[in-house]
């Protein structure tokens, strides 16, 4: 079964992430799969929005903790952090060659990771209650990225909330903070989101991507200096984010941080 689902109808394509088992956690091969489906795309002359969905219960829990989050020390200083070699999320939208807008259309949940993914993307349909959490404040990694990517948005002071607290918040709550175009209905997000692509796609599709294209370079600028300033902290290889990856996993709560 393939981890990820490329469909197109018309110029819109549907990208629908498959591991409903792992609540399309995203594994080292998940994002290789979805970067192979959006070159895809990016190569398909006859497609010019895409619409990046998940199956099941959620549309992403976030990183696979089981595999990404528990490597030895080793295996961290030789991949530079938790992300495996060749794929990295950062890399799935600026890496482009046509600049084509993709629609996040995120239902469930949105948690760690895939907050960043969904971010990155040119247009945002959530479902109605969709659950967002930034969970790298909780596992000590840092949520620096998420409050840049966020803030590019035009999140304001909900931002640093949303950043430092590592609370959930709704569709409707990110709606109201402009980090998202539009809420569905329970079961109409996909719908909304193809009247979206179908509304972009009316237009000369080299002006749409000229625009993407330009987001984006600022976008990647942004996010690539946030994980430059962060990069010789190393958190991964922290005391805090040790326990509260095997805390997750081993379903307790965290001991007490100690800030090393």
């Amino acid at each position: 079964m393939a981890l990820v689902n490329y469909e197109r109808d018309g110029q819109i394509v549907t990208i629908t992430l498959n591991r409903p088992e792992k609540l399309n956690a995203f594994s080292d091969e998940l994002v290789g799969a979805l970067s192979d489906e959006l070159h895809r795309f990016d190569m398909d002359d006859e497609a010019h929005v895409a619409i990046l969905c998940g199956t099941g219960r959620a549309f992403s829990s976030g990183a696979d903790v089981q595999q990404r989050q528990l490597r030895s020390r080793e295996e961290f200083l030789r991949l530079g952090g938790p992300q495996g070699r060749g794929t990295h999320s950062s890399d799935l939208l600026t890496k482009a060659v046509n600049w084509k807008p993709v629609i996040a259309a995120p239902h469930g949940y949105v948690l760690g990771l895939s907050v960043g993914i969904v971010l990155e993307c040119d247009l945002i349909v959530a479902e109605e209650d969709t659950r967002f959490q930034v969970t790298e404040t909780s596992r000590g990694l840092g949520a620096g990225k998420y409050w840049s990517l966020m803030h590019f948005r035009g999140g304001a002071a909900f931002t640093m909330e949303a950043a430092l607290t590592g609370r959930f918040f709704t569709a409707e709550e990110a709606l109201k903070a402009n980090l998202i175009n539009r809420v569905a209905p329970k079961g109409k997000y996909l719908d909304v989101a193809r009247e979206l692509a179908a509304e972009v796609a009316r237009n000369p599709p080299l002006s749409v991507r000229s625009t993407v294209r330009l987001r984006r370079w600022y976008m990647d600028r942004m996010s690539r200096e946030v994980m430059h300033m962060a990069a010789p902290e190393r958190l991964y290889l922290t005391e805090d984010f040790q326990e509260a990856a095997r805390a997750f996993t081993e379903k307790r709560k965290p001991g007490k941080f100690k800030g090393r």
